[in-house]
This record gives structure tokens, C-alpha cells and sequence, in this order.
């Protein structure tokens, strides 16, 4: 039986009660409506890819005609996404875009586009419109394929990268053409001393590196030498979009006139829509981007409205005023009430884990000991020496929080069976074709008790534990499950519930000493995300997963550094013996599907949908108004 401490989030006092913000969805009444204040003017190049192939059009088009509507069928007969997607395929429209699509986010917060500025929730946010594109993306085979770079090579040492751009892309508010000397600019903006991307000092190692050069060779072409040896892993994620850790390339001449502050309110990037105007806290508006070299949308305006209150998403898609918005799994039944809405099932929706905090194992007892380090936690080690007594007792204490998590549980009853329980972050739906089946976790409250014991804390002891909101399935509700569960083994659980804005400069610092359960897409090969564990002192990372310690130092750069598939595939397999051994972080709770609802006003847009990351709604500009009868 899961038990949930403390008041559910989506409990609110009523709807009328909400903000003027909110009214604009809320139940009780109101037209969506927001400012529209002039803009630069818009221009497109002509240039378009090639037609996405027959077969990937067929499925998506006989997946529509064939939806039911959710007031016919249960949630688990949900449209499902094709094998494939034309993501790079150019589709455009003949008619004018029209209308307003109107879409709930939990959290959008001030609006940071420019690359030189941008942090979460923004940059896992503003990928999602687009209005700025990444040279590559990712179809739903999880292989990159072009975006803003039509072609691109890696030579066989793996330190000199060549993309062909295509040409004609034009930048918003008439800022000419983009060329290479823009994405060059950009990347470098990303990676710069003082960046907020959570990938910053990759970006640095890859586009900034002293024993290598990054060369405009013509104006369609770039040319990358890293001066090391980098694997496709870590350069893809930061190649690819939507994610987490992607980028986007903005106009250098836009930067240049107005400086950075300025150029971010308004910026001109090369996506299908357009900024044209936001309120922090309230929505983001765009506009469409006719004769888009990619894709011209079907709506004119995009419209991002920040709701925080599940029931206030609920209501304004209930009422009209929403066309999606993410839902909990809890609050899809609701979609069903509504006439003629039904709900879009993409799988492989994303992974959750869970991180312990504190455990900054580099540069102990110097000036370059990280904050949040104390040995005085139970889940920390006083010493950092893998074979001795104080490790294996803070390893017990990890192992017995991850053995007394019932994952199944979680997914039959919080997910409604659309996941599965998860043994690693990182390895997502490779765990069967890549773990040992000895890693996997079981459920043993009993023996976890056993544990914590033997590790000196017979009485238990208090943890913090906060659920990173990341736009996951049931982020806070499992989290919850989980403080209970902890909770019948003897752990006094202090439960925080914060934006991720706050958690997050926290974890930058290194200063948060407590557990969090934190999402993530999936990779597109196991490892990508080891990054998160190195460390601060040695290879400046920027945001952590809660431990740095010598020997993932030594073996994440080498899986990083390692071009060979074959070889890079056995370092991440060592690794993850390492974090499974030790319950070190990133112990798997879920992998999930992602569920999007679909208002009675568009149809679904699985042939648009781009796989990099689907924890949160994408490919809007795929999306076409429902005809109505």
C-alpha cells in the first residue's frame, strides 16, 4: 500500500480564488487573451529539407484517422507514436498559420533565450517551442539526424568534427542568414566562464579547447578539432535539442547591436516561431515564422502559460482554454470527460532516479573542499577509500535506502502501468541489453533495516529529500512514496518541496546535503549523463549529481574521451557495476511514457514529435486545428 505524507499539491481552495494570471485559464471564466506588442519583422530563407519518407507519413496519418476519442476508450487505449520520425523533413503548409494554440506549462520562469544567460527550467523549456534550433536532433530510433546541420562528419581519432549547414536558414526580426560564424559565436556563449548551462564546461572542453581551434572554413561549413579526443556521447547531448543539456544558435549581429540583456528580451533565433513578447511568471507569446526553412506551423501564435497548480491545468483544459498542457497520470481520467479530446501515448517518455547528496570526495581538508561535504551523514563517508570501514558502512546506509523503494509499486499504482521500475539513470530501455543481470534491486524493507543497522544507525536517522521539478510523470507524488517508505524502515524524512529554480543553485554549489528524485530523458547511449559525477575542482562541472570522488574522475573522462563503441560500452558497464555496488547516485526509480492530452480543438502530432527529451511537449509547430463539423 503507497502512502502519501503531507497535502496532495493539486489541493487548492477553489478556482475563483486563483491569480489574475491563472484567470486566464481558470474555470472561472475569461478569454485567453495577452498583450501583443509590436515586433521586428520577420524573414524566412526558402531553402527546405528533402520530404519526410512515405512510410513514416503513411503511420502517422493512418495513427490519426484511427484515434479514438478519450470519452470512447480507457487512457490505456491512448494514441501511440510511430517507430519513426521526419523530424528534419520539411513539411510546409499552404494555407496562412491561423489561430491561437495555447499550451500549460508547470513553470516557465523569466524568460532566458539568449545563450549566454539561459539556465533551467528555461532551457528545458524553450527548446520545446522552438524558437531556436540545434544542428542536430533525435528521431525515435534515439540516432541523431540533421537539424540546422544537413551533414556532418568526426574523423577517426575523434577530435575534428565538420558540419555542413544547410543553407538559407534566416534568423527572426530580419537579421539575415544564419552562417557559421553565428554557431561558432553561439556554442562559445554556452561555454563560457560564468554560463549557466548545465554542460558548460563540455562546451568549453569541445569548442574552447587551447590545443584545438573551432574554424569557420567557408559560410555553410564548421570545422571543430577539440585538440583530445571527445566520444559522439557527450558531443551529441549538447548538439541535440529539446533537452536539458542542447543548444541553439542565436544571431551574433543581434548580440552585437544590442548587447546580451536586450538581444534576450527579443531574441532572433532560427526556429518556426518567433518571441514576440513574455511576462515572467505569467506566459511567453510567439508567432508563427512563415515560410519557415523546416516547417511553417498552422497556428499564428504560440502561447506558453505558466500554471503552476495541477488543478488549474486541469480546469483550463477541461474548460477550452488549454489545447495540451502536462498533466499528472492521476488527472488524465479527467481527459476523458471532455468531448472529443483524447490522449497521445509516446514511450520511452524519459527515466527517474534517485541522488544522494553530499558525497564531494575531492579536494577533502584543502581550501577546495566543496561546502555540502560533511561525514557526518550517514550516506556520506568520513573516509574516501573505497576498501575501508567508514565507506562500506555509508554504502550500507545508500543500498538500504534503495532496497526499501517498492519501484513496482510505483509504477502499477502511480503510473497506471505506462513505465516500468528502473536499475541505473543513464541506461533507460538499454538496461536488459546492457546491465549483468545481477544489477538489478530488490525489494527488502526488512533486510534495508538490517543494513542501516549494521551501519552503526540501529535508531535510524533524518535525511531531506526533495523532488527536482523537471516536467516527470508523478515527480512529486513518487517522491512522496518514497519519504513513506523510508519512513516504515525507521528514517525520519524532512520532505522539501521547491521550484527547481531554487533546488538547482544549490546543487550547483554544492552545498545541499540530502537526497532528491530527479528525471531525465533518455540518453542516447548509456553514459551520457556521466558527466553529472564528475568533479568541480578537477574538470569545472557545473551542475552534479551529488558525488565527485577520484576514481569517476578518472573513469567518466575516459568514457568521455573513448571513441570506440566497443570499448566505451565495457567503461560503462564498469561504472555502472560501480554505482550499483556502492547505491553511490543515480539509483534508477521508473522509466515512464510520456502521456500528452489533446484538446477537442487540434489533432495529434506524432509525426512532428523530436525524441531527444519528452518530458515535455514538443513539436508544436506540427501540430494542426482539428476540422471542425
Amino acid at each position: 500500500m503507497l502512502r502519501f505524507p503531507g497535502k496532495p499539491l493539486t489541493a487548492i481552495a477553489g478556482l475563483c480564488a486563483l491569480s489574475l494570471m491563472l484567470a486566464l485559464v481558470a474555470a472561472c471564466g475569461g478569454a485567453a487573451e495577452t498583450p501583443a506588442p509590436a515586433t521586428g519583422q520577420t524573414t524566412a530563407g526558402q531553402s527546405a529539407a528533402p520530404a519526410a519518407p512515405a512510410a513514416t507519413q503513411a503511420m502517422a496519418s493512418d495513427s490519426r484517422s484511427s484515434a479514438p476519442a478519450a470519452t470512447e476508450v480507457p487512457v490505456a487505449a491512448a494514441v501511440t507514436a510511430p517507430t519513426s520520425t521526419p523530424e528534419a523533413a520539411a513539411v510546409m503548409v499552404d494555407d496562412k498559420p491561423v489561430g491561437r494554440l495555447i499550451v500549460g506549462q508547470k513553470e516557465l520562469g523569466p524568460f532566458m533565450g539568449h545563450p549566454a544567460l539561459t539556465g533551467n527550467p528555461q532551457i528545458f523549456v524553450l527548446q520545446t517551442a522552438p524558437i531556436g534550433e540545434s544542428l542536430l536532433t533525435v528521431s525515435s530510433e534515439l540516432k541523431p539526424v540533421g537539424m540546422l546541420a544537413k551533414e556532418w562528419s568526426v574523423s577517426a581519432d575523434g577530435s575534428t568534427w565538420t558540419f555542413n549547414l544547410n543553407e538559407g536558414v534566416q534568423f527572426h526580426k530580419g537579421y539575415g542568414e544564419m552562417t557559421a560564424e553565428d554557431v561558432i559565436w553561439a556554442m562559445r556563449q554556452f561555454g563560457a566562464e560564468g554560463s549557466k548551462h548545465p554542460r558548460a564546461s563540455n562546451m568549453r572542453g569541445i569548442w574552447e579547447n587551447p590545443e584545438g581551434h573551432a574554424t569557420a572554413v567557408d559560410d555553410y561549413t564548421v570545422e571543430v578539432n577539440t585538440g583530445a579526443p571527445w566520444s559522439e556521447v557527450p558531443v551529441n547531448e549538447i548538439l541535440t535539442s529539446a533537452g536539458g543539456g542542447g543548444t541553439w544558435i542565436v544571431s551574433k549581429k543581434q548580440t552585437e547591436e544590442l548587447g546580451v540583456e536586450e538581444a534576450n528580451d527579443q531574441i532572433a533565433g532560427t526556429g518556426p516561431w518567433d518571441l514576440a513578447d513574455y511576462r515572467t511568471g505569467e506566459f511567453w507569446r510567439m508567432e508563427a515564422v512563415e515560410n519557415h526553412w523546416r516547417k511553417t506551423p498552422h497556428f499564428a501564435e504560440l502561447i506558453f502559460q505558466e500554471i503552476p497548480e495541477e488543478s488549474s491545468r486541469v480546469a483550463g483544459f477541461k474548460t477550452g482554454n488549454l489545447d495540451t498542457t502536462l498533466l499528472a497520470f492521476d488527472s488524465l481520467s479527467e481527459v476523458e470527460s471532455v468531448d472529443g479530446a483524447e490522449i497521445m501515448r509516446v514511450p520511452g517518455g524519459g527515466e527517474a532516479a534517485l541522488t544522494f547528496y553530499g558525497q564531494y570526495y575531492v579536494g577533502i581538508g584543502t581550501e577546495d573542499q566543496q561546502p555540502g561535504y560533511d561525514p557526518d551523514l550517514p550516506w556520506v563517508s568520513a573516509d574516501p577509500d573505497i576498501n575501508s570501514e567508514a565507506w562500506k558502512n555509508a554504502a550500507k546506509v545508500r543500498t538500504a535506502l534503495s532496497i526499501a523503494i517498492d519501484r513496482q509499486g510505483i509504477v502499477d499504482t502511480l503510473l497506471h502501468g505506462y513505465g516500468s521500475p528502473a536499475v541505473l539513470w543513464d541506461f533507460g530501455q538499454y538496461e536488459e541489453s546492457w546491465l549483468p543481470q545481477e544489477l538489478r534491486w530488490e525489494y527488502d524493507p526488512e533486510k534495508a533495516k538490517q543494513l542501516i543497522a549494521e551501519a552503526g544507525y540501529p535508531d535510524g536517522f533524518s535525511i531531506t529529500l526533495t523532488p527536482s521539478l523537471r516536467g516527470a510523470p508523478v515527480e512529486v507524488e513518487a517522491c512522496e512514496a518514497i519519504a513513506s517508505m523510508w519512513g516504515d524502515i525507521g528514517v525520519d524524512v524532512k520532505f522539501q518541496n521547491l521550484p527547481y529554480t531554487t533546488l538547482r543553485p544549490s546543487l550547483i554549489a554544492r552545498n545541499y546535503q540530502g537526497s532528491t528524485c530527479h528525471a531525465g530523458g533518455i540518453r542516447l547511449e548509456p553514459g551520457q549523463g556521466f558527466s553529472g559525477m564528475l568533479s568541480k575542482l578537477h574538470h569545472q562541472a557545473v551542475w552534479n549529481r551529488g558525488v565527485e570522488h577520484p576514481w569517476l574522475d578518472e573513469k567518466v573522462s575516459q568514457h568521455m574521451a573513448e571513441v570506440d563503441s566497443e570499448a566505451r560500452r565495457e567503461l560503462a558497464i564498469e561504472i555502472a557495476t560501480f554505482m550499483f555496488e556502492n547505491a553511490i547516485t543515480g539509483v534508477g526509480l521508473y522509466n515512464f511514457d510520456s502521456l500528452w492530452p489533446v484538446g477537442p480543438n487540434i489533432q495529434p502530432w506524432i509525426e512532428g514529435v523530436r525524441y531527444r527529451d519528452l518530458r515535455n511537449i514538443n513539436g508544436y509547430e506540427y501540430i494542426r486545428p482539428r476540422p471542425q463539423t
